[in-house]
């Protein structure tokens, strides 16, 4: 099963429509990120804020991550996509086709999640790269990336997200926890390379996708704005990539992508009782790391 599995990828991945031009595909290589304008047009853009918005299960999983002041961010983490309109999203073939150019190969879903950064008083992050979180899970290549998808304006007045451009290229910084619960890159490396390279605000329209590979630093400030800031972020490995250590999120899962209007197809469809399953109670920190260093 699995050989006909792997064949019937091949087959596919042929003909695979990346999002990404010859000079797009450069400049993620070349900066570690790709922002997409209109990812999602404005309806799907409506319907995916709609159905976050609505859906109990999201809302019943809601967890806070807090910055050093106390100011949190809510979030909601799942591990599965589903059928959901989210879920849709995350399996579109727009996506999933672009993650498979960037990463050589098939993927699978890693996990999603919604942060929510509420206007006055949503958190600020650190300084992180993913794959600080994800080399402590067992997965030993960084063929992993994300796409954050902007479900409000997001904007530096609203805390959007900021990539430290090129960083991938740094290779992966230890990571710690930090007293407020967060996992931060080590500072004193992290302030070098931010004082080297430009620091990029990623200020996006509802809809708008920014790809980004696993090692890139990123933070983002605190929401200080009447203005909400609501994101969808999916994140992926590589199938060759299955972890070996086993944690809290999925080893390889084939992923069944749907056609680019399955969201407008589905409408505003929200988790069934089987994609709850896929929710997680609250974020973790994975064994291996440890106290952040304060230098």
């Amino acid at each position: 099963m699995a050989k006909l599995h792997r064949l019937s990828f091949q087959l596919r991945a042929l003909a695979m429509p990346s999002l990404f031009s010859p000079d797009q595909r450069a400049a993620f290589e070349r900066d570690g990120y790709v922002l997409i304008r209109s990812l999602f047009d404005a309806q799907e853009a409506e319907i995916l804020k709609t159905a976050m918005e609505t859906d109990e299960q999201i809302r019943s999983h809601f967890y806070d991550r807090k910055d050093e002041t106390g100011a949190p961010t809510k979030m909601a983490l799942w591990n599965h996509p589903g059928d959901s309109a989210y879920g849709l999203a995350a399996r579109s073939e727009r996506v999933v086709d672009t993650m498979e150019d960037i990463l050589g190969g098939e993927v699978y879903h890693y996990h999603s999640k919604l942060t929510a950064k509420e206007a006055y008083e949503g958190g600020a992050w650190e300084w992180h790269q993913d794959y600080g979180y994800w080399y402590a899970n067992g997965c030993l290549f960084p063929l992993m990336a994300s796409v954050m998808i902007a479900l409000d304006k997001s904007t530096r007045e609203n805390g959007c997200l900021q990539v430290l451009k090129g960083s991938h290229a740094l290779g992966r910084i230890n990571h710690g926890e930090l007293e407020n619960g967060q996992v931060g890159a080590e500072a004193r490396r992290t302030r070098e390379a931010v004082s080297r390279m430009e620091t990029v605000y990623a200020e996006m329209e509802p809809g708008d996708g920014l790809f980004f590979h696993c090692n890139t630093l990123h933070r983002s400030d605190q929401n200080r704005s009447a203005n909400r800031r609501w994101t969808l972020i999916c994140c992926y490995n590589a199938a060759r990539n299955n972890p070996y250590l086993e944690h809290h999120h999925p080893f390889y899962t084939p992923l069944e992508k749907v056609a680019d209007d399955a969201i407008k197809q589905a409408g505003v469809r929200l988790a069934s009782a089987q994609d709850a399953t896929s929710f997680m109670d609250k974020s973790y920190a994975p064994p291996e790391i440890e106290k952040a260093a304060n230098d």
